[in-house]
Parts: structure tokens; sequence; C-alpha cells
């Protein structure tokens, strides 16, 4: 499983890529694998305001549809038109088939989010609570 270790992640498998007091936001690839094929994404519009934790984008796969979480408090600058176009680019390159991009507005919330190594540590202990082995080479 690829983890990109200078991303923050979320216990919900949104990444995010900090920029000064901007974030791109996408889903990490352990997300990605768990949906499936992806067929469609619904994001929200530009200067669209969200509280961390709220719904922001659903995503949708052959298998299901799965509500995106915002990390932190943000202001919606951009959206990955690209992505809305072709969602099938999340599957092929999750880390460089970001979402949207915001405004952090309150920087002190980066410290509640998992750090690559935390996330990874996380996947781990998840995959054993379901009694996944992974096959090391």
């Amino acid at each position: 499983m690829n983890i990109k270790k200078d991303l923050l992640y979320k216990q919900s498998h949104e990444w995010l890529k900090v920029e000064d007091n901007e974030a791109y936001i996408g889903i990490s690839e352990y997300a990605q694998n768990s949906m499936g094929d992806i067929v469609f994404v619904d994001l929200p519009d530009e200067d669209d305001e969200f509280k961390a934790k709220e719904d922001f984008a659903v995503v949708e796969s052959v298998k299901a549809a799965s509500d995106l979480y915002m990390p932190v408090d943000g202001k919606i600058l951009e959206v990955n038109e690209e992505v809305m176009d072709d969602p099938a680019l999340i599957n092929s390159s999750p880390y460089d088939s970001w979402l949207v991009k915001i405004e952090i507005q309150d920087k002190s919330q980066l410290d509640t989010l998992l750090s690559g190594e935390d996330y990874e540590k996380y996947l781990n202990e998840e995959m054993d609570d379901i009694g996944y082995e992974s096959k090391e080479d």
C-alpha cells in the first residue's frame, strides 16, 4: 500500500497536502482500493465554507457512494475539474488526483490529523482487527 509520508491524513482516509495557509484534499490509495472503480464525484462550489468533520463531497464507485469529510475548517478555493470530468483518475493516481483546494481557516486543527507514519500504523491496526494478512515478499 502506497502511503505518502509528506501528507496528513484522517482516519476516514482523506489526505491533505498543506502549502502555507492552503491545502489540497483527496482520498488515500487505501480508500480508492476499497471502493473499487470510481465513476462519479460530486464536489462543492468555490467559496463554499465547511467546518471540520462536515461532509463536503461524495465519491461514487461501482460498489457504493461515500461521503468525504472536511479535515479542517476551510473555504473552497478551487475544485479539480479534471477529476469531475474523469473520476477514474482517482483510481490510477489517488495522490495526484486532488479533489478540492481550500484556504485553511484554523491551522491549529492540523495537529488533530495523522502523519503519514501514524496513518500507516492505523491502517495496519485496522487490517489486523479484521484478520487481513499481508503477503510479504
